[in-house]
């Protein structure tokens, strides 16, 4: 394809503001680049005007290193005229050039894109589970991994940007996967990663605070998720839990709706649900019949999962016993609800992802009801994000838990004890009257080092307790300032874990 047949697909807000410059247009295409460190001879670099800078400044460096054209938003500068394509919408110019530069591969693949604040992860291992268990073979993009034809590399970002999106899909296409599965966070829909994806289907999980730092208020962030739905196209099913406030907009949105959830009707509900620590089993009614559904996974929270991924399975027309044993197969997803102690152990660590509010709440309140001893929270909150859910996400683990210990995350740029004094805010205030002695008040630690801090969460247990290790999950770094270090909340864990086993066996 040359770089004159490229540029010809650009449509609507992406379309050329002017004639296209001379002695370009039969250059063969050699990609579509958004760094100007990775220009080579040929490309096309489009300049994305970001929150800290315009990449338009980089132009001369794309240029140097042999792009083509430079597409942008706004006039060339001086001397750049005559390789220079000016854009309305840059990043829906990205979005365009790289799914026609790489052959619109979702056309050739069954994509099914999950939105949503909390469970996307979950939902989408569940769904390859089911799409594998079905015999078609089946692309994974996400928080954790990214996964391509059994190969399984670490993921940068949740939702990568517009070319990358592309060029996986298109390396899942040729590695002959008939589906994909994506999280598709409310970044990338505002920031127009997946124009051009054509989805098979889209799933609606759950709203609830994130991201404020980014989308400004509610409204802006669920407009952002519904962005998903606004691009299915017609007919292809929009799975919605209905048990969300904001699940009607969401169906209006879906030519198809399909629902699930508990308290609400639904399309696709559970009957006769059990919960343990092992894991769950329920009877999924839906409209091709019911399903039996056992599963490793724990909690309330992950019935939700699993119903979202059976209703989309079920509107997509997979076997019900591949569902069925697509769930059943899935063991765990990891830094959700995983677990770092062992047998050996004669105290439960749990480490996952829950890094909101409400995340927190499900998280707490699934142990709660599970848990043999006490509850002991370790949580933090990130640096350079949304400073609001930091006094909510200390309420929350006040009221659930019977000890807190209140650490780092990614403190960022932030003083890390800056973060927690904004936590401490939320911690109720302990009052010594005789009406609240007889309620259940946390006992409250404050440790900064988060490795401290989990072994110091450890050796505060009695036989029988669980440590519920929040925030990080999966993710194996931490952000200290402008340093990237080392860091496992389940190896911090099962070292912590180890000490008090050997000083078990001493006494």
């Amino acid at each position: 394809m040359t770089i004159g047949e490229l540029l010809a697909g650009l449509q609507g807000a992406a379309a050329p503001l002017g004639a296209m410059p001379q002695g370009i247009g039969d250059t063969r295409a050699a990609g579509v680049v958004y760094d100007s460190r990775r220009s080579s001879p040929g490309c096309v670099f489009v300049a994305l005007r970001g929150q800290q800078a315009d990449a338009a400044a980089f132009a001369p460096q794309a240029l140097s290193r042999g792009a083509a054209v430079v597409v942008a938003e706004g006039d060339p500068p001086a001397g750049l005229e005559n390789a220079w394509v000016s854009v309305g919408d840059a990043r829906l110019a990205l979005a365009q050039l790289a799914d026609r530069f790489y052959g619109h591969p979702s056309g050739s693949l069954a994509v099914v894109g999950i939105t949503g604040t909390n469970g996307k992860t979950t939902t989408a291992y569940l769904l390859r589970s089911i799409f594998e268990a079905a015999g078609r073979p089946c692309g994974l993009m996400g928080t954790v991994v990214y996964g391509i034809a059994g190969e399984e590399r670490a993921a940068a970002r949740t939702t990568p940007e517009a070319p990358d999106v592309q060029a996986m899909l298109r390396e899942m296409a040729d590695r002959r996967c008939e589906a994909a599965v994506m999280e598709v966070s409310s970044h990338a829909l505002a920031l127009r990663r997946v124009d051009g994806v054509e989805f098979a289907a889209a799933v609606f999980t759950n709203l609830t605070r994130d991201h404020l730092d980014f989308h400004g208020d509610m409204e802006g962030y669920a407009t952002a998720k519904r962005r998903l739905f606004e691009l299915l196209p017609p007919g292809a099913p929009g799975v919605v839990n209905v048990d969300d406030p904001r699940a009607a907009t969401f169906l209006r949105l879906a030519g198809r709706p399909v629902t699930y959830g508990l308290r609400q009707p639904a399309d696709v509900t559970a009957q006769d649900v059990s919960l343990t620590l092992q894991g769950l089993a329920f009877s999924a009614r839906t409209p091709r019949g019911p399903l039996q559904i056992r599963s490793p996974l724990v909690g309330r929270p992950n019935v939700y999962n699993i119903l979202a991924a059976v209703a989309a399975s079920v509107s997509l027309d997979v076997p019900v016993d591949a569902i069925e044993q697509g769930v059943a197969a899935l063991g765990g997803v990891p830094g959700r609800f995983q677990l770092a102690s062992t047998g050996a152990d004669d105290v439960t660590a749990i480490v996952d992802y829950a890094h909101t509010d409400d995340a927190l709440r499900n998280l707490l309140e699934t142990v709660r009801s599970l848990a043999p001893g006490r509850v002991v929270a370790v949580f933090g909150c990130g640096g350079d994000r949304d400073r609001s859910k930091r006094p909510l996400m200390a309420a929350v683990a006040a009221r659930l838990s019977d000890v807190v210990v209140v650490t780092s995350d990614n403190p960022r740029s932030e003083d890390p004890a800056a973060i927690i004094e904004d936590v401490l805010r939320g911690m109720p205030a302990v009052e010594r009257s005789a009406a609240r002695r007889a309620e259940r008040v946390p006992e409250v630690h404050t440790i900064p080092d988060r490795r401290e801090a989990i072994e110091g969460a450890i050796d505060l247990c009695r036989a029988g307790d669980v440590v519920v290790i929040a925030g990080k999950g999966h993710e194996k770094y931490q952000v200290i300032g402008e340093r990237v270090l080392k860091f496992d909340d389940v190896q911090a864990a099962q070292d912590a874990l180890a000490r008090r086993r050997a000083r078990q066996r001493v006494t």
